[in-house]
């Protein structure tokens, strides 16, 4: 091409033209490339959320497991026959014995609210300001009075939970004890976090 009696060479402008704009896009993937990393959910943070898979054969009846699941206090009860007969004589000390207002899957929507009877799978947290209850299986215990038949006791602000986590009335707490996602994948093992309907879900 001649320009004003001036030779030019587009060849090598439009050869210099697309290396150009091909660094650049490779520069700017580079550049792409750590900043949409920072977006995505850290390692830590992909195992804080995880299920949690809890071996339960070691088990002794009346004993309580603690877990932790999503950074939270996960509690496994092995309840004791006698503890399962105590929550029929408790409806009318609680404020929600039926658990119409307090978060459980629908499968422990029940008199044990649980899978099993035997084993209470629990948020280990008081529903009222997040504290953590003690257990206290105990019968009518001196500091508790007789009204006590065993349950979880908030030291917090004084709430009272039943061995089903149900709420007794009266105390500060709004609901009964959360209870997780779960599901067992054997007799002996159960996985908080995820349940059947998840699984089939993903399947």
């Amino acid at each position: 091409m001649n320009i004003e009696g001036v030779d030019v060479d587009t060849s090598k402008r439009q050869f210099l033209t697309t290396a150009m704009t091909v660094v650049g896009a490779v520069g700017a993937g580079y550049l792409a490339v750590p900043f949409l990393a920072q977006m995505q959910p850290s390692t830590k943070a992909l195992a804080a959320g995880a299920p949690t898979e809890v071996d339960i054969s070691k088990m002794e009846t009346g004993q309580l497991l603690r877990v932790e699941w999503r950074g939270k206090p996960a509690w496994l009860l092995n309840r004791t026959p006698e503890a399962l007969e105590t929550l029929d004589t408790l409806e009318d000390k609680l404020s929600d014995p039926m658990s119409n207002e307090s978060i459980q899957p629908e499968y422990c929507k029940n008199r044990y609210r649980s899978i099993k009877p035997e084993l209470f799978v629990t948020i280990g947290l008081c529903t009222h300001l997040g504290c953590s209850p003690t257990f206290r299986p105990e019968i009518a215990p001196s500091d508790l009075g007789s009204d006590w038949k065993g349950g979880f006791f908030c030291p917090c602000h004084g709430s009272w939970f039943d061995l089903a986590g149900r709420v007794y009335r009266g105390v500060p707490a709004p609901t009964n004890l959360d209870i997780p996602p779960h599901r067992y994948i054997t007799e002996t093992f159960i996985i908080i976090g995820e349940d059947d309907a998840e699984e089939g879900a993903q399947a």
